[in-house]
Parts: C-alpha cells; sequence; structure tokens
C-alpha cells in the first residue's frame, strides 16, 4: 500500500526548489519510475531561458530549443508513450509531456526499453504539472534584476536565431549542390532544388515561429493572462476589480516586461486592498509604441505611501527596466497609481560605441582571448560559417580590417571582458 505520508515528503524538494534547482529535483523523483539519460524542460514562462535540464552533458550541452519544439509540436496521443525524435542532433527515443501551462517535459533515452505503464505516465504528469507551477511561480517572483537580465541578454533567442542562421546556409549550401549537379538533368536539378528550397521556407518559417514566441506575449494576451491571475480576489473577496482592455493590435510586449507588468499589478491591488474602505479597482493597460502604460486607480481613502512594502516592490522592479511610476494620492477619492515600462532593452555601454549585438560580443570577448574560428563555433554552439558571417559584421562595426586589430580595439578601449559566450539555463 502507498503511504501517503511517504509520497508527500518526497514532493517537499521540488516544491521548495530554487529555479535553477527544479529539473535535478524533478529527474530525482522520475528516475525511479523511468530511468532516463537526460531530462530537459522547454518552458515560455522564463522567456530569457526557456531551456531548464539535468542528466548526461553529452545530450542537455546540446540540445537545441528547435528540436524540443519539433517534439512540442508532434505530441498527440498518450502523453509519455516513447516515440523517437532528434534530439541534440541525433535520433532518440523520448517520453514527453505537456503541463497545463504549456510548458513541456522530456525524457531522453528511457533506460528500461519498455513504454511506461499508464499508472506511472499519471503519476509522472502529476509531478510536471507541479514543477510546471512551481516554474511560473519563480519566474512570476523572480527578482527584477534578474528579469532585467533576461531581457536585455536573451541567449536563449539568440541561439535559436543562430540555429535558424546555420540551417539556411545549410538549406542554400544543398540547394546550390542539387543545381550544379552533373548527375542531374536540368529539369531533375530543378525539381530537388524547388523540393529542398520548400521545405527550407517551412522550416524557417517554424523556427521564426519559435522566435517570436520566445520573444513576445501579444499584449491582449497578456492582459488575459493578467485577468485571470486577478480573478480569486473578485471571485472569493469583497473587492471588485474592473479592467479597461489595451488595444487589441497593440505592440507585442517582450517577454519579460509582460511577466513585470503582471506582477507590478498584483503588488499594487494586493497593496490597495489592504487600505480601509476599498472596494474598487481599476486596471488600465496602453502602449504609446515605445513603453507600456499601467494605470491603477482605487476608490479608497488616498493613503497608499511610499512607505509600503507593495510599493517598494514596485519601484524597484519599474526601475529595473528603466521605467518610471508615479503615485498621485486624493484624500477620500483613492489612489492613482501611473508606471511606464520601456519595451526595448536598454542599450550597454559597448553597444552605443560600436552598435554590437549581443552575439557579436561575444565573438569579440573570443577574439580578445586568443579563440580560433573553430574554438569559437564550438564554443558558442554554432558553425565556423556563421563565426565568420558574425566577424565581417563585427570588423565593419569596429571599422578595422583584421582580427589583430579588433582585439587591439577592443584591449585599448578597456573591454577584454566582452561577451563570456556562457549562456545559463
Amino acid at each position: 500500500m502507498v503511504d501517503p505520508h511517504q509520497v508527500v515528503s518526497s514532493l517537499i524538494p521540488l516544491v521548495s526548489a530554487a529555479l535553477p534547482e527544479i529539473p535535478e529535483r524533478l529527474r530525482e523523483l522520475i528516475e525511479p519510475l523511468v530511468p532516463h539519460r537526460a531530462l530537459v524542460i522547454f518552458t515560455e514562462d522564463c522567456t530569457g531561458r526557456p531551456q531548464k535540464k539535468a542528466g548526461d552533458p553529452v545530450i542537455t550541452d546540446q540540445v537545441t530549443l528547435l528540436e524540443l519544439d519539433a517534439v512540442r509540436r508532434r505530441m498527440r496521443g498518450t502523453p509519455g508513450a516513447v516515440s523517437d525524435a532528434v534530439i541534440a542532433g541525433s535520433g532518440r527515443p523520448v517520453c514527453a509531456w505537456l503541463a497545463g501551462t504549456g510548458a513541456l517535459l522530456v525524457l531522453c533515452e528511457p533506460t528500461t526499453g519498455a513504454e511506461p505503464d499508464a499508472a506511472t505516465r499519471k503519476t509522472i504528469q502529476a509531478m510536471w504539472e507541479i514543477a510546471a507551477l512551481r516554474i511560473r511561480q519563480q519566474v512570476s517572483e523572480a527578482p527584477a534584476s534578474f528579469m532585467s537580465q533576461s531581457h536585455a541578454v536573451a541567449s536563449e533567442r539568440l541561439r535559436v536565431t543562430t540555429e535558424l542562421v546555420d540551417r539556411h546556409s545549410t538549406d542554400l549550401e544543398v540547394i546550390l549542390a542539387a543545381l550544379r549537379s552533373t548527375q542531374l538533368s536540368d529539369r531533375q536539378a530543378r525539381a530537388s532544388a524547388t523540393e529542398l528550397a520548400t521545405a527550407a521556407l517551412i522550416a524557417a518559417k517554424t523556427g521564426s515561429d519559435v522566435v517570436v514566441e520566445l520573444s513576445e506575449e501579444p499584449v491582449a494576451e497578456a492582459f488575459t493572462r493578467l485577468r485571470g491571475d486577478l480573478r480569486p480576489l473578485s471571485r472569493y473577496g469583497s473587492l471588485a476589480v474592473h479592467f479597461v482592455e489595451p488595444p487589441r493590435d497593440g505592440r507585442a510586449l517582450p517577454g519579460e516586461i509582460a511577466h513585470a507588468a503582471r506582477a507590478i499589478v498584483r503588488s499594487a491591488i494586493l497593496s490597495m486592498n489592504n487600505q480601509d474602505a476599498v472596494s474598487k479597482v481599476l486596471v488600465q493597460w496602453d502602449c504609446d509604441g515605445t513603453n507600456l502604460l499601467i494605470i491603477i486607480r482605487d476608490d479608497g481613502a488616498g493613503q497608499l505611501g511610499d512607505d509600503d512594502p507593495g510599493m517598494r516592490q514596485i519601484r524597484s522592479r519599474a526601475a529595473a527596466f528603466g521605467g518610471t511610476v508615479s503615485l498621485d494620492n486624493v484624500p477620500d477619492w483613492g489612489s492613482d497609481l501611473r508606471i511606464a515600462l520601456p519595451l526595448d532593452p536598454p542599450r550597454s555601454r559597448e553597444d552605443e560605441r560600436w552598435d554590437l549585438a549581443p552575439r557579436e560580443r561575444e565573438v569579440l570577448g573570443q577574439l580578445v582571448r586568443g579563440s580560433r574560428n573553430r574554438d569559437i563555433a564550438r564554443h558558442l554552439h554554432i558553425s565556423e560559417n556563421t563565426v565568420k558571417f558574425h566577424l565581417s559584421q563585427l570588423y565593419r562595426k569596429l571599422g578595422v580590417g583584421s582580427r589583430a586589430e579588433a582585439v587591439a580595439l577592443a584591449v585599448s578601449a578597456g573591454s577584454p571582458q566582452v561577451g563570456s559566450g556562457k549562456e545559463g539555463s
């Protein structure tokens, strides 16, 4: 007979885990049920670092978001059923589950060789639902500095973009090879090239969709999710929350801005609800093209102050993104809180000087370390052709004509540590 106390106790490390620890804690729970080589998570709740993984580094260091997205798009039928998928560049057996949050769990190379039975699949599904909710909670409560860093770096999005560039380069080479082939007639070469180009276009569209999904959240969808987050306040309490919808065709929000905006609204409403005589709160989002504009008003006594813990948290979150906060209290008429969050990340000193993209900063950092093209490609998980492309862009922006000149300029400018190339999971 299953011991309920043992079951609950086994979940404590998972529900109490910090965000970076969740994959390993989840793997410890699942391993006795389904031994596997690696565990990989794909969640759009954490847009800056949507990949989370534990297990064999041969898999975890090489798995890509495009591969995980392909698994997610193909998921049909029974969750946890064994199927074949390309993971870390090779075909492997996998078991996959989707959580209610939309997050994907993939167990790579289950070592039993047999498909998990129905009871085991349901147990893992329940564990995964708890882990996925914990990830969403951790992201929503993440320090403003963490979200701001994700907004500025967006390392996973850069990696996906680089994967697309590599794939596009390979597709073009294959198409050219077909057209140049002496083994094919002109008609056969054209037919082959057309087929290859069609497949390449479909793959490119799929990949670009992944980049958009990771990068942005439509403002209407972000606001709908906010309404869902706040529904318990009006359903189970006496506070009435009124919403003024943003324009549905407004500019999409970067994922971290959407998370920050929802956290700000939650903090504001909780602070307003703690005041006397507050029965109604109005929440409005708008966009002026460069900023998300948030307006929150209550019908209380107008006593919300900057010493309130919620207000301190709001100012901290807004400041992390270069935003502004304005609080206006009118006695006996309520508090009026207005926040503006810039939709574009701040530019670094190197960006302003040379207009370098984040990947170009990473390549420059590798140059300063004396790395060759092959080493840079291996370190950044890109092809040597892509390294050459970034180098040509880098030389143009720096106004130099050689590797040595680029290194000399970077060192003389005091930037020996430009772009470490390390990307967190």
